[in-house]
């Protein structure tokens, strides 16, 4: 019996070696022919008929996503080359992995024509992407991009079960969408935005991003704890209140005032709030700019999830100008051409006007040294919706810069240096100007302490001519009335 149930299953084994080794050779045989005798030109509609021929008895359905839509990039490529990049199936042999210079991460994508198996909701989807040498004058066509200047069209196709077609539509490709969004913005490196005034012709061009190094957080910067805390709340609340914005049908956007003595961290706060938020600056210097059409444009280019700030504003916009925005027209060669300023009324109308609503997520801050400067219109509730006072080191933030600078959170000399600072109106900047000069811990803060007495003096000193000045007014004043 055993003897004759082994040699059933050689003659099994024959039997599907010879039907497997015909079948092979049949496919070498056509493909030889197809090869040789059938012109280049008809095999990818061959391929395509056999494919259709073959799928109309299948229950698969297979979604095309093309890298652009027309003239635009499509959103959903670029989400989906995003989104896989951190899956790996037993299917995937190969990905691409690059790091740009000075870039913090490294980025993963897909292989051309590598799979990908995604689960959702316990339903299988199969990712290929795929890309497809053309030559762009045989698919010439000025309103698609897919067609021309590239030599290759790339797309992914995605497959799944026909009765998954809604859960696509409806929650995967919308859940795509917005993993995408947030690897997108846990990964990017923080940038901060100077204005390149040759590129102003264009939209795309007007901003020239550079890497932010800036080391600042909230653990570091010389501020009272209470201040951090309120300003941290602040911006946590702000970034989760989408669709309550959207509810009481205000922009997405939130306005500070930094105002204090310079040397106070207004720098730093800023680099400390982009690097927690992880948002990008765009630095807008008002007094290059020749007129409100140019401020529109450049603040309509900014992105979403990002921080706009106006250093020293009392400085670098007329703040008497009429809130109307009246065009002040000049005659030059007989043309009539708008007065070259940036008015007031021109930024307030990006900040709370109908131009606000054109972004989302978005940070104004203006700086200043000089509140009592800055115009009531600037400072009105809904414009600058935080104000936050910038003020002179106090002993707790001396604490945090001898931490960060010295490595120590106590030393005998400390207390006298509290007392002082709390007289001498020193600056952040200043304490760790001096806290920098010595190697020793005990030197550094011994020149702080002779630092403090010599700003005491000084103080003292200014006061008292102050005080001289005063009463020669006084007496003056006095001597006239007498002699009338």
């Amino acid at each position: 019996m055993s003897s004759s149930s082994a040699e059933s299953k050689m003659a099994l084994a024959k039997t599907v070696l010879s039907t497997v080794g015909s079948v092979a050779a049949t496919a070498m045989l056509v493909r030889t022919i197809v090869h040789d005798y059938i012109p280049p030109e008809l095999h990818e509609y061959l391929f395509f008929g056999l494919k259709k021929m073959f799928t109309k008895f299948s229950n698969q359905l297979t979604m095309v996503i093309d890298e652009f839509d027309g003239l635009v990039n499509n959103e959903i490529y670029e989400a989906a080359a995003i989104y896989l990049g951190n899956k790996l199936s037993p299917n995937t042999h190969r990905l691409k992995i690059s790091k740009p210079e000075k870039e913090k991460n490294f980025n993963i994508t897909m292989e051309r024509n590598e799979e990908v198996t995604d689960i959702y909701n316990g339903q299988t989807f199969k990712w290929i992407w795929l890309c497809r040498q053309t030559q762009s004058k045989h698919f010439y066509n000025p309103r698609d991009m897919n067609s021309t200047i590239k030599s290759e069209i790339r797309f992914f196709e995605l497959t799944f079960h026909k009765k998954n077609k809604d859960l696509v539509l409806n929650s995967y490709l919308p859940y795509i969408m917005k993993e995408a969004k947030l690897q997108k913005h846990e990964n990017k490196t923080i940038k901060i935005h100077t204005v390149d005034y040759e590129g102003m012709c264009h939209l795309g061009d007007m901003w020239k991003p550079v890497n932010l190094d800036h080391p600042a957080t909230f653990e570091t910067i010389a501020m009272e704890s209470n201040q951090k805390d309120m300003i941290l709340k602040d911006l946590e609340r702000f970034v989760k209140r989408k669709e309550y914005y959207r509810k009481v049908g205000k922009a997405w956007k939130r306005g500070y005032l930094l105002f204090g003595p310079p040397g106070t961290g207004k720098s730093s706060l800023i680099a400390a709030m982009a690097n927690y938020l992880n948002f990008d600056i765009y630095d807008l210097e008002l007094t290059a700019l020749r007129r409100n059409l140019e401020l529109r444009k450049l603040l309509v280019a900014t992105a979403n999830k990002s921080i706009l700030v106006v250093e020293d504003i009392d400085c670098t916009i007329d703040l008497q100008d009429n809130l109307a925005n009246r065009a002040v027209v000049v005659r030059s060669n007989g043309f009539h051409q708008p007065e070259s300023k940036v008015t007031l009324s021109g930024l307030l109308n990006f900040i709370d006007g109908l131009w606000s609503s054109c972004g989302d997520e978005r940070i104004i801050i203006f700086t200043t040294n000089h509140i009592e400067k800055l115009d009531p219109a600037l400072l009105r509730p809904g414009r600058m919706d935080v104000h936050i006072h910038m003020a002179y080191c106090t002993p707790c933030g001396f604490k945090l810069l001898a931490t960060n600078y010295l490595g120590v959170k106590d030393h005998k000399l400390f207390k006298d240096i509290e007392k002082l600072i709390d007289i001498a109106n020193v600056t952040p900047a200043e304490v760790a100007e001096q806290l920098l000069k010595e190697d020793e811990v005990e030197d550094s803060l011994q020149g702080l302490i002779e630092f403090l007495h010599k700003k005491i003096k000084d103080k003292e000193e200014e006061n008292a001519k102050k005080v001289e000045i005063t009463l020669v007014d006084d007496n003056g004043i006095k001597e006239k009335e007498e002699e009338k």
